[in-house]
């Protein structure tokens, strides 16, 4: 694996060096080699190589990555550019709109997110192709538990805002009074209008960033 830079491998050394880490692993290398598996291989840890580990500021806690041709790379609820928008992205841009007014981008590509500070982890980082949660249980709910303690035991005030059942099953583990927990259901259409929509997560997690002395995110750019 190449390295992640930005802290993450002397941070993850740990889980990277674990049995259990070991049986991901191989697990994934049968799936890529005998199945289509998103997101590309090479694109797997893309969340942490955009945000270095001491920037880290806001946690959004996706399902899996999308299991449809072009779309995952990386980023949970992201798309590459010139990707047409899934339904789950185009209603966070609208719960975006209604919380600060900022217009829909027509780009699904989230990197400047994460370049400010944002981690777009999912809480399983692989996918069959078309078929939602087919990794949910090779192991991968283990290592991001271990991320995310690791981000909570992080001196610096963090956001978790945890989209759909899979993320706010981790809430749990969010603990210390210098961290925010802000939950919601998935964005996605069948749970959109069960409290999604109206959840202003965009702005609570500025407000606590500001109040904390730490910059807000710009959610406008792109």
């Amino acid at each position: 694996m190449q390295p992640l830079g930005g802290g993450w491998d002397e941070l993850l050394e740990p889980l990277f060096t674990d049995e259990r880490y070991h049986q991901i692993r191989e697990f994934l290398k049968r799936e890529y080699a005998t199945r289509t598996v998103y997101p590309n291989m090479y694109d797997l840890y893309n969340c942490f190589r955009l945000t270095p580990v001491d920037q880290v500021k806001v946690v959004i806690l996706g399902q899996d990555p999308y299991h449809e041709p072009n779309q995952a790379h990386g980023l949970c609820f992201s798309v590459p550019a010139g990707v047409p928008l899934p339904p789950s992205l185009q209603n966070i841009y609208k719960e975006l709109q209604t919380d600060l007014g900022i217009v829909p981008a027509t780009t699904g590509d989230l990197t400047a997110w994460a370049k400010q500070g944002v981690l777009l982890l999912n809480t399983t980082l692989t996918v069959r192709a078309h078929q939602a949660n087919s990794h949910a249980n090779c192991g991968w709910s283990w290592f991001t538990d271990q991320v995310i303690k690791l981000l909570v035991n992080h001196p610096t005030p963090k956001v978790f805002i945890l989209w759909g059942g899979n993320a706010r099953s981790k809430a749990p583990l969010i603990t210390g009074d210098h961290n925010l927990v802000l939950q919601a259901p998935h964005p996605s259409p069948l749970s959109a209008y069960h409290g999604f929509f109206g959840c202003r997560h965009f702005s609570q997690a500025n407000a606590f960033l500001t109040a904390h002395g730490l910059p807000p995110i710009e959610w406008s750019k792109h």
